[in-house]
């Protein structure tokens, strides 16, 4: 007595004999299996661009915030609320809200030595797949090596200057 798609679940039924929940009626036990959804997607939530605050956007910032504070009718229990309210408002106003998710993540560790040995790197593998000689592979070998020791070299340098 259950739909086809639940019964497509059902894994193992018992009857308990001695068990009667209602008169009349057996007790009815079963294992069902379920599969465990992922939800893969976080939906994007604008977000206001604080790090926009420079100095020449900052003495706006502080009188436009200034300013509503003055004009504000404080009420009782709410005064954080509201204050919170029109800090928002004003970086909302100045600064602006981000528009998408981010596209590319960044990497901090990233620079000018690594840029170069990766462009070195791209270079040499486009090359060992127009020749396909052994030597133009041992070189391009040769540079994806040094890009490997490039880039852990410098993530290396930047979290040492973090842990000090």
């Amino acid at each position: 007595m259950a739909r086809q798609e639940v019964k497509a679940k059902v894994r193992n039924v018992k009857v308990i004999s001695g068990e009667e929940c209602v008169p009349k009626l057996k007790l009815l036990v079963m294992d069902m299996w379920f599969k465990a959804t992922k939800s893969w997607h976080r939906k994007f939530e604008p977000r206001v661009r604080v790090w926009k605050l420079m100095e020449k956007t900052c003495e706006e910032y502080r009188c436009m915030v200034g300013d509503k504070v003055e004009e504000a009718k404080w009420k009782g229990l709410c005064v954080w609320q509201q204050m919170k309210g029109i800090i928002m408002a004003s970086a909302q106003d100045i600064c602006g809200m981000t528009k998408g998710p981010r596209r590319h993540r960044e990497t901090w560790w990233w620079n000018e030595e690594v840029a170069e040995a990766v462009r070195e790197k791209n270079i040499k593998y486009g090359k060992e797949k127009e020749e396909n000689t052994k030597e133009s592979r041992m070189e391009y070998k040769k540079s994806r090596k040094k890009c490997k020791n490039g880039y852990l070299f410098s993530k290396g340098k930047e979290t040492e200057g973090m842990c000090k």
